[in-house]
């Protein structure tokens, strides 16, 4: 107490009374009654959001994509589409960001008309389909964080859906989907068009009713995932080229 007293005589604070200050100034906000830091990061991915499903048939291939670009609940357009022709037979479809979707399709672009001024004709589905594979590994160290789906018809003029992850590794599948909504879709395209859970033979599907099959998805897609919805884009791809139709979905 006499060292105590004399320092606070001579004016200056006390060692223990200021080792228990700064404790105090340690705890964590539970204890102080004070609000926490909050850390903030940035990173140089985003998910846009939306869906897209592709299935291909004998001779055709039938792909369907929203139209809505969203981050979180904020929804930036409700027109953009998610689909590029690339030739008069093959279309891709890309889920995930829309900047690195963009640059991904420009390069392809690129590269496709540079393989017709070498060699003076459009290059195959399934030579884009490897070409898109390497592109995607190429980048994987930063990889364009985009999620594709590329549909044509190959040189023997069978439908042809190929399936992809963000840095190259994919397969040729009868269908498939990607996107936000996708959990959702693939269970309708198993029961529809795979059949496994049936024990009664059905017919195939014609293409239209394909096409309304996958307007139905897409649509019901909508009304349970928030990153898809606007508008719906179907395309058909077969020996005649690519057609477009487009149809509404729910707005909010």
């Amino acid at each position: 107490q006499a060292s105590l007293s004399s320092s606070v005589a001579a004016g200056t604070a006390a060692p223990p009374l200021t080792l228990r200050t700064s404790r105090l100034a340690r705890q964590p906000a539970s204890m102080s009654g004070t609000q926490a830091p909050m850390e903030h990061r940035w990173g140089p991915f985003a998910d846009n959001g939306g869906t897209c499903l592709a299935v291909s048939g004998e001779d055709y291939v039938v792909l369907a994509a929203d139209t809505r670009l969203s981050t979180g609940y904020r929804i930036h357009t409700r027109d953009s589409s998610k689909v590029t022709q690339l030739t008069d037979k093959c279309i891709i479809a890309s889920c995930g960001m829309k900047a690195d979707a963009l640059t991904l399709h420009k390069n392809l672009k690129a590269r496709i008309v540079m393989y017709e001024h070498k060699h003076r004709r459009q290059p195959s589905v399934t030579a884009i389909a490897q070409m898109l594979s390497t592109t995607l590994y190429y980048k994987r160290f930063f990889p364009y964080y985009t999620f594709n789906v590329l549909a044509g018809v190959d040189d023997e003029g069978k439908g042809a859906v190929y399936h992809y992850d963000a840095i190259g590794s994919f397969e040729r599948c009868p269908y498939t989907t990607s996107g936000s909504g996708s959990s959702l879709v693939m269970s309708v395209l198993d029961a529809q068009l795979m059949k496994g859970n049936q024990t009664i033979a059905t017919p195939a599907m014609s293409k239209q009713e394909i096409v309304e099959m996958s307007k139905d998805v897409l649509s019901s897609v909508g009304e349970r995932d928030i990153h898809t919805g606007d508008a719906g884009e179907i395309f058909i791809v077969d020996g005649g080229g690519v057609t477009k139709a487009r149809f509404e979905l729910k707005l909010d």
